[in-house]
């Protein structure tokens, strides 16, 4: 693979979608609940919280799971296939508005600074936020649900938007909300910035409560173990 010149240097930012650059947790929410109360049973705002980072197909999984509901593959299938349509009705009205704070300015900031973007994401309709959004211009790469089939914590997705863009893993940071995520970005060798409400994802190497509280500056201290 060829590298981009300065590769051990971090000049590249991968982000995860929901939750860090956008605000589709209630979507996904709705639609998941919506599925639990069609097959007789309830789906609580913590159940969703585990599901972040997790595609679509093992989301579905474990929801089955606790409900102790057994599917066969097709019936898996139309049920996966039942929430998303439900899922993508919903996002049909998204627009600028549902950028989580921060997210153009902190992006447009890299972009000026000849930072390589990327988004890597379990979502399947990631394409389609990015756009409805507005943003979706300052991504190099966007790889997602439909390009890799293992979820995180695997690192595939991150390693396939390094490859895509020809760097080094080793010079790129991932903004993460997620510990599966977090754990993905670590396996990849890339450096990862938490983004919650408080400092609860292990191994990441800073932690922002979101992308308002983000510039370069920021971004290089923590990189560099350096805090402001």
């Amino acid at each position: 693979m060829k590298v981009r010149e300065r590769s051990q240097k971090i000049n590249t930012c991968i982000f995860d979608l929901d939750g860090v650059l956008v605000d589709t947790a209630s979507y996904h929410f709705l639609a998941w609940k919506r599925l639990a109360n069609s097959l007789g049973f309830d789906f609580s705002e913590s159940d969703n919280e585990r599901l972040k980072g997790v595609n679509r197909m093992s989301s579905l999984k474990m929801i089955l799971d606790w409900a102790g509901l057994s599917k066969n593959e097709n019936e898996r299938s139309l049920l996966a296939e039942q929430k998303n349509d439900w899922y993508k009705t919903m996002i049909r009205t998204m627009n600028s508005s549902n950028l989580l704070p921060g997210t153009e300015a902190f992006l447009e900031e890299l972009a000026c600074s000849d930072y390589h973007l990327a988004v890597g994401s379990a979502s399947k309709n990631a394409e389609a936020i990015l756009q409805k959004t507005g943003i979706r211009h300052y991504f190099e790469v966007v790889v997602d649900g439909n390009m890799v089939s293992k979820s995180k914590p695997n690192p595939l997705v991150f390693l396939k938007a390094a490859e895509l863009l020809f760097v080094d893993p080793k010079a790129c940071a991932v903004f993460e909300d997620a510990q599966a995520g977090v754990e993905a970005a670590l396996r990849a060798g890339m450096k990862v910035i938490g983004v919650a409400e408080s400092a609860n994802l292990l191994g990441a190497h800073g932690y922002v409560t979101g992308l308002s509280e983000m510039n370069i500056e920021r971004l290089e201290s923590i990189i560099n173990g350096t805090p402001l």
